[in-house]
C-alpha cells in the first residue's frame, strides 16, 4: 500500500507561510490517522489554518 499526501501550497505567499501549513498539516492529519483503518480507499481532505481545502491524502494498493 501507499499513503499519498498531496498539498497546493502555490496560493501561500506571506513570508514562512508555506512551511508553516504544510508543517500544521501534517501534524493534524498525522495524528488523526488513528481514525483510519488505512485500507485502499481510505483518505481526506486536507484544509489549511483558515479552512481552505489546500489538498488530500489517500491510501492506495501498490502497483
Amino acid at each position: 500500500m501507499k499513503f499519498v499526501l498531496e498539498v497546493d501550497i502555490s496560493g501561500m505567499q506571506g513570508e514562512g507561510e508555506a512551511v508553516a501549513e504544510l508543517g500544521r498539516a501534517l501534524r493534524y492529519w498525522g495524528g488523526n490517522l488513528g481514525h483510519y483503518a488505512l485500507e485502499p480507499g481510505d483518505g481526506s481532505q486536507v484544509y489549511d489554518s483558515q479552512y481552505r481545502q489546500i489538498g488530500s491524502w489517500h491510501i492506495a494498493a501498490s502497483s
